[in-house]
């Protein structure tokens, strides 16, 4: 390990922490430690820093790295005995306000849209990134993203109506 590699390594990674920590949050909501997925690609990310193609893109390729980490995870994870369905029904005793069971139903409600929503949605509007970066790191134009953004949120709003509706008529019926 070089001290130049680290350096330059620091100097690309320290400007974009806070963006890439939160998008790390939203990825992995109830599925593992969000520390765990932002370890596992600073590693990955750092073992492969010579491929990386422009300095401009690192930011994209730490999404790329922990997107592909959560899929191999989420494939081993369907291996395991505890079935996915099961793991969103278990609660966190410690989430006991309005605003953790609002963000609880968020995220599970999230893992329901097709994983391009999902991604241009936490981008968007959880990470903060603007229309024209969330088309150059999901590869696609801006208009696509514009009409994931669009569908996502309508598919979101359903969900949460939905499972609204259902909680009411279980605590009346």
């Amino acid at each position: 390990m070089s001290k130049e590699k680290q350096d330059k390594f620091l100097q690309l990674y320290e400007p974009i922490h806070d963006r890439f920590e939160r998008f790390c949050r939203a990825r992995v909501y109830g599925k593992m430690d969000y520390k765990d997925l932002i370890n596992e690609t600073l590693l990955v990310a750092f073992q492969k820093l010579d491929t990386l193609r422009s300095e401009d893109a690192f930011l994209s390729f730490l999404f790329t790295i922990s997107v592909r980490l959560l899929s191999n995870q989420h494939k081993k994870k369907k291996e395991d005995s505890i079935s996915e369905a099961t793991s969103y029904h278990l609660q966190d005793v410690n989430a006991r306000t309005e605003q953790a069971t609002e963000v609880y139903f968020l995220h599970q409600a999230l893992a329901e849209l097709p994983e391009a929503q999902k991604e241009a949605i936490i981008l968007y509007e959880i990470s903060g990134f603007s229309v024209k970066e969330v088309a150059k790191i999901q590869d696609a134009s801006e208009s696509a993203v514009k009409q994931r953004l669009k569908r996502g949120r309508e598919q979101l709003v359903e969900i949460l109506n939905y499972e609204s509706i259902t909680k009411k008529e279980d605590t009346n019926g």
